[in-house]
Order: C-alpha cells, then structure tokens, then sequence
C-alpha cells in the first residue's frame, strides 16, 4: 500500500475500510457494532459506496443489514446464496455472482475466489446455507492488487491467484483455531507471491493466538524476510 493514494483503516478482527484515490469508499466483512476489537469513534459508517462480504458468518456480516440500509452503497457484493438472504432483509443493489466470475465496479474489478472455509447464516434459531466462504481479488486502474482471502486456511490453488492476478498485497488471516495460524500463513503467502502481508483475524478473542510476530518469524525462517508484514491496530489507516 505505500507510495499510494489509497488508504486502509483496519476497524479489528476481519472488518477493513478502503478509500480508493477518487474517494470511493469501501467496507468489506462489516462487523463494528457488536467487534471488541472496533475502537468506539469508527463504529459509525456514515458514508458508503460498497460493501463486499466473504461469508455469512455473524463476526463477517453481524451489521451488513443495518449499515446497508443507512448508507444505500451502490453495490453489496457477495456470494448468490448470501446475496439472496441479504435481499430477503431488505438490503438494496444486490450484486451477487460465483468463484470465478469478475465484475467491474468502475474504479476497479472484482474476482470471487475459494476460500476453505464453513458458511452458515445465524438466522434466529435457524442456521441457514450461505453458498460458500470466498475471497476477492480487487484489480485497481492504477494497477494495484490486493487480495483479500476472508476466513480460510492455506489452499494449494492459492498459487494459482498469485499466477493469474499477481496480487502485490495480501490480507490474510492468522489467528489460528478458526482461521489458518501463522506457519500456515507463512506457507500461503510463497504460494501467493505478494511482496506484503497484511494480518487480520487475530487477538480479537482469547483463542485467536496467531500474532504477526509469528508470522515474521515464520516468513524469516524459509527464507521471505523481503515479505513485509504490515502490522496494524485497529482504527489505523495506513496509505
């Protein structure tokens, strides 16, 4: 991300703002409510353009209604199944699509990818299907490249990401027992290729023991100590 003109706020455990260089403004994952990890003053989106959600579990989409029906984002981008759900509660420019597909929002592409993972909907005392855990790839005019992997553990095919989009900049999650951990993060980010890590999914509970020290370590010990790890708090924007 740096030398750039986007910026980056990480509001804690998998939930990220992005501002793109022409002020479009994006959240992905949108849990801040209910997110221990979200610092008080970030917890209100005012303003919106789009929304993009990996899953459907509740720690992913807990204010994906609420925070869609206030600032009416231009796009709400996720799974078919989830975007169904979502537009059976109200939620407005559905864009829903598969693994595989791209679609263009203007400023930059989306690509749905896998992501190995479980997806259920907490519907009340129903769990509902939610389709399947993915990731995005978020090809920008300027041309840079992020992937975002959501929840997921270390997939060989995550190669093949890094062989078709070459992302530059990768968020992946660390925290273990959900989510792949550290070692496991490490062995994702050679297959990927990306010359920065971004950690996410860790310390938001006791279980979530993964640290990006760890994964520094992990990365110094086979050799990528080239690969930053981009350590944020939550509530800092980096650019």
């Amino acid at each position: 991300m740096q030398n750039s003109r986007y910026q980056l706020t990480w509001l804690g455990h998998a939930t990220f703002k992005l501002q793109t260089p022409r002020g479009k403004k994006i959240l992905i994952d949108p849990w801040v409510q209910g997110n221990p990890a979200c610092p008080a003053d970030q917890k209100k989106i005012d303003q919106l353009d789009m929304m993009l959600v990996t899953h459907a579990h509740f720690d992913h989409i807990g204010d994906a209604v609420t925070i869609a029906r206030e600032t009416h984002p231009q796009h709400v981008v996720s799974i078919v199944e989830l975007g169904n759900w979502l537009q059976s509660k109200g939620v407005e420019n559905i864009v829903s699509f598969n693994k595989g597909g791209t679609i263009d929002l203007s400023e930059f592409r989306a690509t749905m990818v896998h992501a190995d993972h479980s997806c259920g909907i907490s519907d009340g005392d129903q769990t509902l299907y939610g389709g399947e855990a993915v990731g995005y790839v978020l090809r920008f005019d300027s041309g840079l490249c992020l992937y975002f992997a959501g929840d997921t553990n270390v997939f060989g095919d995550m190669r093949i990401i890094g062989e078709l989009y070459h992302p530059q900049v990768a968020i992946l999650p660390i925290g273990d027992f959900y989510t792949m951990g550290p070692h496991e993060a490490c062995y994702a980010t050679g297959l990927l290729g990306v010359q920065a890590v971004i950690p996410a999914h860790y310390a938001t509970f006791p279980v979530l023991t993964g640290r990006p020290s760890t994964l520094r370590a992990e990365l110094d010990r086979v050799g990528l100590s080239h690969v930053e790890v981009a350590e944020m708090h939550p509530g800092q924007t980096i650019a």
